[in-house]
């Protein structure tokens, strides 16, 4: 049996015992999703406060919503899908700025780099992320980007998500998850170079 298919089981095997009112099988699925919840609301939600409403609010939905659950994709996939939403929806109300700009000429080198990215290694944005002596001065940095590039970041290097994935949470195509997590590590390198000199690197 694949991994895939197991883990397919073994979300509807959880699945049918919530419904069927077993409350630690609940418990389970929130132990099994809480640090990628976290996660992506520690990157969006810079407001301590609101933090736990909105993780508190992702698995009142979970709950709420389970029974029409499609199994589609992965059961911590879905959940990461209604983090994600519940994120927009507090930084929309709030008008929170969700994407930097970039301009034409930036747009061109995401562009060159989505034709190559198969043939090349790591880059040195990636390269400085792995170096984990850096890892204070990533969260700094990080820190200062916006809430979308931080989630990107975080999801693929962190929680090691792949770019399906990303785009299955956030609903964007994968074209779209790629130029924005390029942007996001242009923008983290920039912050990086430009706030430290080489050799503390």
């Amino acid at each position: 049996m694949s991994q895939s298919n197991e883990s397919s089981n073994a979300d509807r095997h959880l699945v049918e015992r919530i419904l069927g009112g077993d409350q630690h099988a609940f418990g389970i699925l929130i132990k099994n999703t809480e640090g990628l919840v976290s996660q992506m609301v520690f990157k969006m939600i810079n407001s301590p406060s609101d933090r736990k409403d909105i993780a508190q609010d992702v698995y009142l939905k979970a709950f709420k919503h389970l029974s029409g659950f499609r199994f589609q994709s992965k059961l911590s996939t879905w959940i990461g899908q209604i983090t994600y939403n519940r994120c927009l929806q507090y930084l929309e109300k709030k008008k929170f700025v969700l994407l930097d700009n970039f301009n034409d000429d930036e747009q061109d080198q995401i562009d060159k780099f989505l034709r190559k990215e198969n043939t090349i290694g790591m880059n040195e944005t990636e390269k400085i992320m792995y170096h984990k002596d850096l890892s204070g001065i990533l969260t700094v940095e990080l820190d200062k980007l916006s809430p979308i590039y931080k989630t990107m970041i975080s999801l693929y290097h962190q929680e090691e998500l792949s770019y399906t994935e990303i785009a299955e949470i956030t609903s964007l195509p994968e074209g779209t998850v790629k130029s924005y997590l390029f942007r996001a590590r242009q923008k983290l390198k920039e912050h990086i170079l430009s706030g430290y000199k080489r050799e503390e690197l």
